[in-house]
């Protein structure tokens, strides 16, 4: 008789414990096979996919291959969730703030500015807006597609970069038909994250940088950065071609990218009331980033506005781009971690700080344009008028670096607020050196301003006729759109060939 059997007969209970310990293990070596048999299906779909070709614009079609992050990405449509200060929900920011209106005066901003949406409507959102012009009058450029649609790379691959810069945004309407998608960021071979806009690659090599020295952790910042950067359109690079530039050479800050624009002579437009050359930030989350905090401990954007997760066992990146703040079990608390309304309160505390200083640079720099017009009107030369008009350009770029960025400075408060600061600064200088130009030219100080207190008086007063405006763009809405959709469906059966 062995010794087991010997211990087994003098401590019966042995037996369950042997049985129960072997039930145990079994149970724990079929949950571990299972696993390796659920890891190898999945393994095997991963591999099993349909070739894409190199420059596949159809979101739909990459999703065939990629389940998952399609559909997640498919909720970029969906516009419920709104912060306090943000989010996908429609915010019309003329009607919130029709100090706006007077500070773009002269610029298609002052006709329409609402909150971004989703990647999804992107060119829905194009298309309808009345600062894309509409029927009789479109002056953009067909520059203005670059970043809405994954029709672009294509484009640019087909008929070459110079050339796609050149000509009419109204006329290339028919091409951009799929909004901003896979392939603007991925390589359809490996799935590898790639740089598809020559604009950022051609900013990094005029500082000596190649876009392969950088990391996967810096590319998943990158590829958000080929558009969420303040851009401009060189006029003199190319004839005929209006060419996306990055103002990065001196660096990435307000201040050095308004001494770039200075030293070249660069104005987006001269604005219709104070005559002052104008700077358009556009929304340089990227640059505003890489002075706060979480860039600086190596947080990328993907980290927190795609931030991971899983499904079956499959870890992947969230295509949901959105606001942290509707996410924050995936993306703040994974690293802080906090109750979800702590998280939400310290954001809204310093977004609500920032909103209060770029509230009073709003109205300062409201008015600086207007006391400009009555000087104007009284008479005052270029002379008495040059240290202002400068005042007011610096003073409202500055404003404008901080405004036009996404998340309403929590990229990097600290620095939003230094230079909404400066802003303030430099328009109420502006304001002082008016006040001794409106004595001079008689028309004492203070003056008394008109009525801007809504978008419509805003609007009528820098003689907008919104309602003109809206006919023209219904018009382009009735026959163009349904051109450029008809040309659409018949192009769809040739994208195959790219």
């Amino acid at each position: 008789m062995s010794y087991i059997q010997e211990l087994t007969k003098k401590k019966p209970w042995l037996n369950w414990v042997l049985f129960i310990g072997t039930v145990v293990v079994v149970f724990f070596i079929g949950l571990f096979a299972s696993s390796i048999i659920e890891r190898r299906g999945e393994s095997f779909t991963l591999q099993a996919v349909k070739p894409i070709a190199d420059w596949e614009p159809r979101n739909e079609v990459w999703g065939e291959n990629y389940p998952r992050q399609y559909e997640t990405y498919l909720s970029t449509l969906d516009t419920n969730f709104a912060s306090k200060h943000g989010g996908s929900a429609m915010i019309d920011y003329l009607e919130i703030y029709p100090e706006l209106v007077i500070m773009w005066g002269g610029y298609p901003f002052s006709k329409d500015y609402n909150q971004g949406r989703g990647h999804g409507h992107a060119i829905r959102d194009i298309r309808n807006t009345l600062r894309t012009g509409g029927k009789v009058n479109s002056p953009l450029p067909a520059t203005c597609w670059t970043c809405k649609s994954t029709d672009v790379p294509r484009l640019m691959a087909s008929e070459g970069v110079v050339n796609y810069y050149k000509g009419k945004w109204i006329d290339k309407g028919h091409e951009h038909v799929n909004p901003i998608g896979c392939q603007d960021c991925h390589d359809p071979k490996t799935m590898n994250l790639r740089i598809t806009r020559p604009a950022l690659i051609e900013a990094f090599e005029r500082q000596g940088k190649k876009i392969s020295d950088f990391t996967h952790n810096e590319m998943r910042s990158l590829v958000c950065a080929q558009c969420h950067v303040e851009y401009y359109f060189d006029k003199k690079k190319h004839e005929g071609a209006q060419y996306l530039t990055f103002p990065w050479d001196k660096g990435f800050s307000a201040d050095e990218m308004e001494k770039y624009y200075d030293e070249i002579e660069f104005s987006d437009w001269t604005h219709s009331l104070s005559r002052a050359p104008m700077l358009k930030a556009q929304h340089p989350d990227y640059e505003l980033f890489t002075t706060g905090i979480h860039a600086k401990r190596g947080v990328s954007c993907a980290d927190c506005h795609m931030p991971y997760k899983s499904e079956g066992g499959v870890k992947f990146t969230d295509h949901h781009i959105q606001s942290p703040l509707n996410n924050t079990s995936n993306s703040c608390q994974v690293c802080h971690r906090e109750k979800t309304e702590n998280l939400m309160r310290d954001v809204y505390d310093r977004q609500d700080s920032i909103e209060e200083l770029r509230r009073m640079a709003e109205k300062s720099i409201a008015s600086a344009h207007l006391e400009a017009k009555i000087a104007w009107d009284k008479g005052a030369t270029e002379a008495q008028m040059k240290e202002v008009l400068t005042l007011i350009r610096h003073a409202q770029w500055r404003w404008d670096w901080v405004a036009a960025a996404n998340g309403l400075g929590f990229h990097a408060p600290v620095e939003a607020l230094r230079v909404l600061g400066t802003s303030l600064h430099k328009s109420e200088e502006a304001r002082k050196v008016l006040a001794a130009v409106l004595i001079k030219v008689g028309a004492g100080y203070p003056v008394a301003l008109p009525d801007f207190s809504t978008k419509e008086k805003a609007q009528k007063l820098i003689g907008l006729n919104i309602d003109e405006l809206k006919k023209d763009k219904a018009e382009l809405l009735k026959s163009t759109v349904i051109d450029w959709d008809k040309k659409a469906k018949e192009r769809q059966g040739t994208l195959k060939e790219y």
